[in-house]
């Protein structure tokens, strides 16, 4: 059985940059100091861009915590507003529609999310493109550890459950658009599979030591061929 998780943003779907505006009006509203501009969000959970940001403006730690719950549930609110301004259903990558058919009518995969949005946060920016989430049978999410390289454990543990037996590292494979996509599974062993749909190249995602890059995810045979090769790597169970 191969556990298969899709990172969101970048990956799946682009939301032309409503995510960025979302946070920025959050965290002035919440924590009184507007966000510095030109920070990178590529690769990074929700809260540990809030950490982020409001570090670079001189929030203290203390109240950066103390106000994270608050800035998380705004910015969720401020993300559903932006979504719903525009017609989201056609930012979607190549591919992609295609692609998650032919893996959900497989025996032996599970389709699963990876992603730094919390929770919330991913339902929203899925339902604006049409793709319905109750499809990811399992998921990690920012909201479950701000530390991107966790995530993958807490997703092959939840898809234990779900199916009631063991799933080896080299049974995982994480799809993303990142180097911090391509690094996150390296602990459980699992397979990395990169797409330069996001802000990185293939040559920049193959440097990251993806398993293997593609320039997106059109060729359905082809992604599915590297999503079920057998692969080892060291460190996999």
């Amino acid at each position: 059985m191969k556990l298969v998780l899709f990172d969101i943003d970048g990956t799946l779907l682009w939301t032309d940059g409503a995510g960025r505006r979302a946070v920025y009006r959050a965290l002035h509203e919440v924590y009184g100091v507007p966000a510095p501009d030109g920070h990178e969000f590529d690769g990074k959970t929700d809260p540990q861009i809030v950490r982020e940001l409001m570090t670079r403006a001189g929030t203290s730690e203390h109240d950066v915590e103390t106000h994270l719950p608050r800035a998380i549930a705004r910015y969720v609110e401020e993300l559903r507003a932006e979504l719903g301004d525009a017609d989201h259903g056609d930012k979607v990558y190549p591919g992609i529609r295609v692609l998650l058919d032919a893996l959900e009518a497989r025996d032996d995969v599970v389709l699963g999310l990876l992603t730094g949005n919390v929770h919330e946060g991913a339902a929203a920016k899925l339902a604006a493109v049409g793709i319905d989430a109750r499809r990811f049978r399992v998921g990690a999410f920012g909201s479950d550890h701000a530390d991107r390289p966790e995530l993958p454990a807490i997703a092959r543990r939840r898809a234990e459950v779900l199916l009631g037996c063991p799933i080896a590292g080299r049974d995982v494979v994480v799809i993303g658009d990142t180097p911090a996509d391509m690094s996150c599974g390296r602990g459980i062993g699992a397979l990395a599979v990169g797409v330069a749909t996001g802000s990185y190249s293939v040559e920049q995602l193959d440097i990251a030591r993806a398993g293997i890059v593609f320039a997106d995810l059109s060729d359905t045979d082809a992604v599915v061929a590297a999503v079920m090769a057998p692969h080892g790597q060291p460190g996999a169970p």
